[in-house]
C-alpha cells in the first residue's frame, strides 16, 4: 500500500525526466516519460497488486508532470514559451 514516505518518489519521478532531457529528449514529451516512471515505480516498487499500482503510479506520474508543468510556467515571464 502507498505510504508517505513513497511521496518522495515525485521528486525522483522529476529528476529521471530532467535527465532524459538532458540526454536529448524533447521537452514536448516530458509529461509522458514522467507517467510512465510513474506507472513503472507504482507497479515494481510501491503497490504489492497491479490495480493498485496502476492507480498509485498514474497519481505519483501526473503529480511530477503537473509539478513540471507548474515550475516551466512559473519560470517564464508570462506563462508562454
Amino acid at each position: 500500500m502507498f505510504e508517505i514516505y513513497d511521496i518522495a518518489l515525485i521528486p525522483l519521478i522529476l529528476g529521471v525526466v530532467e535527465l532524459a532531457k538532458r540526454l536529448g529528449l524533447p521537452t514536448k514529451y516530458s509529461p509522458i516519460v514522467a507517467v510512465v516512471f510513474g506507472l513503472l515505480f507504482g507497479i515494481f516498487y510501491v503497490a504489492d497488486g497491479l490495480k493498485d499500482g496502476l492507480i498509485i503510479g498514474l497519481a505519483m506520474g501526473l503529480a511530477a508532470s503537473g509539478l513540471y508543468s507548474f515550475g516551466k510556467n512559473v519560470t517564464t515571464k508570462d506563462g508562454s514559451k
